[in-house]
Order: structure tokens, then sequence, then C-alpha cells
């Protein structure tokens, strides 16, 4: 179920929200609302991989257990290793049986196994709950309690990614609790915001972005396709995903929880490193805490550090898919992050404008590589980017183009929006709820476009 898609807004949203406050002042009742809609809302997509769903959870859970009960680590290890065999199998076992007929020269049949939506985000949920079971930080839960934390629909499909001591807690308040208007009036705007990014900028873009990748498989693009491509891609990216998060904060919140921030204004940043701690925040910090720390991170020396970052970030490339292209841009964002710790013990600093250059350039020259299906379509477009194929073509969307370029970079984030910038003025309220008519109207000339974050 998609969260722009008339039957979400206008139907499923209202009516769980109905029902959930109808019996807000029972804990039990209202979890087992928000469990019972979360399984209609996953099953909307495919009924045959919820058993996956409760299954990876449900032996998550009763191994946590086991390890109360025994003190066994292992049964922990064992855990984190389901799951990600789980998320193994049906993410990189094609690519896996690729690579091994690369090297063996054997023809390999392929299994095709159909990818489940979300199941990265919920792998990760379990794993870094299993995790801190290892480490200490992490209590049993009751099951139901557990499993809404990672079911949970505003956040199941493409996160943010939520650790359990940040959601649990708040499970447990009672929505009636003050404040409670606001939160949903608030939720109610951050959701709009997102709605209108999804269905009048980014779907526009993918407008213009999709054909010119697809053109760029079969003839080498003009300087001007090449930016329209490059520019719109990364517009596109930042306005699809970060749409689907304001509508998941926004959704969350009219149900009393609060998602943790997931874009900061990612494209305002001044070098690469402050570019990574306000894009896809949620990932950024999972893959610090539990992959990068502990490989040594920057306390032994420079080596162990560049190791350590450049493994963190190739994982975090094949994390996205299973493609070479993908590792390359994870390598691609490692080494940035290496030369940009180089640069700063030089005791330097660039101007702010410039690392600002920098920066877009770095990161626009990465997403190309991102969204390219092979490397070859990917130095073809980054030529053009210079001129490889002459100076001709303008920017397509140009209008499109520039709101984007506007919006991504000085739009307020889901949480600044809620605590700095929504105030109790009528006329907000107002036009809130006709740009959510305009919007679904929009919606109801075709099918709704699913968000890029899907497919990961």
């Amino acid at each position: 179920m998609l969260f722009q898609s008339q039957f979400y807004v206008l139907v499923f949203l209202p009516l769980v929200t109905m029902c959930y406050y109808a019996v807000a002042n029972s804990e039990r009742a209202r979890h087992l609302v928000l469990i019972a809609a979360s399984l209609v809302f996953y099953s909307w997509w495919d009924a045959r991989f919820l058993p996956l769903l409760l299954g990876q959870i449900g032996s998550t859970w009763v191994l946590a257990l086991w390890h109360e009960r025994t003190g066994s680590p292992l049964v922990l290890r064992i855990g984190i290793l389901l799951n990600l065999t789980s998320l193994a199998t049906f993410k990189y076992l094609d690519f896996l049986v690729s690579l091994i007929q690369s090297a063996s020269g054997l023809q390999l049949p392929r299994a095709n196994v159909v990818l489940p939506i979300g199941i990265s985000f919920f792998s990760f949920q379990l794993i870094s709950y299993l995790v801190d079971r290892i480490r200490g930080e992490a209590p049993i839960y009751p099951l139901r309690v557990f499993a809404l934390f990672v079911i949970v629909f505003p956040h199941l499909i493409a996160g943010p990614i939520v650790r359990h001591n940040e959601l649990i807690p708040q499970l447990l308040l009672n929505p009636l609790r003050e404040g409670i208007y606001q939160r949903l009036s608030a939720g109610f705007i951050v959701f709009t915001v997102g709605l209108v990014k999804k269905v009048l900028l980014a779907d526009r873009l993918a407008a213009i972005v999709d054909p010119l990748f697809k053109k760029a498989q079969i003839h080498m693009l003009s300087f001007g396709e090449a930016w329209s491509a490059a520019l719109g891609f990364s517009f596109q990216l930042l306005l699809d995903f970060s749409a689907y998060t304001e509508m998941a904060v926004g959704t969350a919140l009219m149900f009393g929880l609060l998602l943790p921030e997931n874009f900061v204004r990612p494209y305002l940043s001044s070098d690469i490193r402050e570019f990574w701690r306000r894009w896809h925040i949620s990932l950024s910090k999972f893959i610090r805490d539990y992959l990068y720390i502990p490989l040594g991170g920057n306390r032994h020396g420079p080596l162990r550090y560049g190791c350590a970052t450049v493994i963190a970030m190739s994982m975090c490339g094949l994390w996205h898919g299973a493609g070479w292209t993908y590792v390359a841009w994870g390598v691609w964002h490692g080494s940035g992050l290496i030369l940009h710790r180089g640069w700063q013990c030089v005791g330097h600093p660039l101007p702010k404008i410039i690392g600002w250059f920098v920066t877009m350039a770095f990161v626009i020259i990465g997403w190309v590589l991102f969204r390219s299906s092979d490397f070859g379509i990917a130095g073809a477009i980054l030529s053009s980017l210079i001129g490889g194929n002459g100076y001709t073509g303008v920017l397509q969307g140009g209008l499109t183009l520039a709101l984007s370029a506007l919006v991504s970079l000085l739009m307020p984030s889901a949480h600044e929006m809620k605590d700095r910038f929504l105030l109790p003025y009528p006329v907000l309220a107002v036009g809130a709820a006709v740009l959510v008519v305009f919007c679904l109207l929009e919606v109801g000339k075709g099918a709704p476009i699913n968000f890029i974050y899907f497919k990961f």
C-alpha cells in the first residue's frame, strides 16, 4: 500500500486512526489495532512474504528469550546469522551465483527470487536488537510489543531504521496524553509536505530522469541531457526518499509516536562528512555503530581508519543493491571520507562556498554511478557531463529542476517543521487540506509511482 494512494489517505489511515483512538486507554487493544493494520498494510503488497516477516520476528524473539535463560551469547549470534541469511538469500543469491560463475566459468542457473519488500529495513532492526543484547544494552520485551516495534506500518517498508530503545518506550505511552491535538495536526501537516514532494516533484522528475538513463543504454547523451539526468536524479532521490520519511513521521505522529530524523537538508553540506550526517541518518548511524566502530573506527591509526571506512561504506553500497556499481558507489564515498579526513589534518579548510561546490560535484558523480545499471553507462554519462559528446542540448524540465533545487536546499526537515515552523494558524490547515485534495486528484490520473527505496 502506497502512502500517496487514494485508498491509504481516504480509507486506510482514517479508519485505523479512529479504531486506534477508540481503544486508546487500553494498551493491549491499541497495540492489537496497530499490529492488525500493519499486517494488512504489508500483505497489501504480497501476502506470500508475511510468514517470512513474522518468522524472522518470532525466531529473533525466541532466541533472545533463550539467551536470557541460558546466558549463552551463541544463540544471539545464531539469530544474527539467521537474519543475515534471510537477507542474503532474497537479495544477494543471484549476485553470489554470478560471482561463482565468473570465477569458475560454469553456467549456473539463477534463482530469480522476488525481493520481499522492506526486508533490508526490518532485518537491520532485528540485527541491531540482537547486537544490543550481546552488548547488554537491550532487555527482553513482551512479544506483542517487540513485534509491533518491528512491523508498525509507518516505518515498516522503507524506514527510518528504528532501534528498540527509540520506539518501544513510546509504544507504552497513552496516546491521549497531553499534546494529542498538536501531534495530530503536526502529523497531518508533515504528511502533507511529504505527499506534495512525492506527487508534484519527485514523480515529475522521474518522468525526466528515467527516459534519459534508458536512452543512455543505447546512445551517448548530449551535454544538456547528461546534466538533466544527473541533476534530476540527484533531486529525485532526495525528494522521493525524504518524502517517504516525512509521510512516515507524519503518520506515526498521528498515533502519538515520534520516528527519528532521516534527512536534514543534506545538499547544504560543505564537506562529505557533513553530508553523511545529514543524509539517510538512520542508516548512517547503523553503519557507524554496528560496523565502522567495531572495525576500529578512528581509534587505531590512519591505516585502520582507512580500512574501516572503506569496508563500512562498501557494505553501505551493497546494502542498497546486489551489484558492483553499488559497491563502487560505497567505495567512492569511503574514499571521499578518507580524503576529507586527510585534508583536515593539513589544516587548511576550504571556504564554505568552495567546499559546497566540491561536495555537490562529488555527490552528483556518485549518484550517476548509483543510478546507472553498469559502469559503461555511468562512464558515458560522466563523460557527457564534461563535454565528451560536445556542449549541445539544454536542460530538460528546467522549471521542475529549479523548484526541486529550491525545495531540496531550503525545505526544513520533518523534525524542524514539527518543532519550529508549525504554528496554529487556520490558513495553514486549510492550505494543507487543499494540497492534499490536489495531490490525490493528481494521483488519480494513473497508477501511483512506487518510492525509489522500495527496491532496496
